[in-house]
């Protein structure tokens, strides 16, 4: 699964462990500063685990950005350079430290075997709103990755003071929508001949979670 974006509760879900979403709001105080900071410990439902990206990732990152639906579905280049996939990194490295973005490794809990990458892709940090990207390795697809990512990521980042999530979306994904539908995300309408990359034009779906959708267990 991949959502056009890869570029709950406030509770977690029913057997994940989120991490502690440190953050540097109030939300009494509309005019604080939100920052995203890597959870401790990892997010982990006790089946895959959220990992921010390093450097060490630039190999499976480069794989999965030369997948036929990546270039299909997301603003990953159609024809990625040979550097591609450690610039992708570095410009989650740099949203760490600046506290503007946030990209993880998703990998088997308890394992070290790489199963695709989540992140929030965008932050109006004024606005406490952001949007959502994640792709899915083509070995791992089909076994609940997608949604189980997700779910762990959004609820990590209502935590952590976002108060609206975006995932937008192809029409013609399938497996994306399915996806965001699991995960208690609730469509909002479609935004017809989007331009989205080098040229390319999509009818994308929009998606939202707010703090008071309740998404469904895993």
């Amino acid at each position: 699964a991949t959502s056009a974006s890869a570029h709950s509760t406030q509770r977690s879900p029913r057997g994940c462990s989120p991490g502690r979403a440190r953050k540097a709001w109030d939300a009494s105080s509309p005019s604080s500063v939100l920052r995203l900071e890597p959870p401790s410990p990892p997010l982990d439902d006790g089946f895959v685990r959220l990992e921010p990206l390093t450097l060490d990732d630039e190999a499976d990152m480069d794989a999965i950005a030369r997948d036929p639906d990546v270039a299909r579905f997301t603003y990953v280049p159609v024809a990625p350079a040979k550097d591609f996939a450690r610039s992708w990194i570095e410009r989650y490295l740099r949203g760490w430290e600046e506290g503007a973005l946030a990209g993880f490794a998703v990998r088997e809990s308890g394992g070290s075997a790489f199963l695709g990458f989540a992140g929030v892709v965008r932050l109006d940090a004024d606005g406490r709103e952001g949007e959502i990207g994640f792709i899915v390795a083509p070995a791992a697809r089909g076994k609940g990755v997608a949604t189980r990512a997700l779910t762990l990521l959004s609820s990590w980042a209502l935590q952590a003071g976002l108060l609206r999530i975006e995932l937008r979306i192809d029409v013609e994904n399938t497996g994306s929508i399915r996806v965001a539908e699991r995960a208690g995300f609730v469509r909002e309408g479609v935004l017809r001949s989007v331009h989205f990359k080098q040229g390319l034009r999509s009818d994308v779906a929009v998606y939202s979670l707010l703090p008071g959708d309740v998404p469904p267990a895993p």
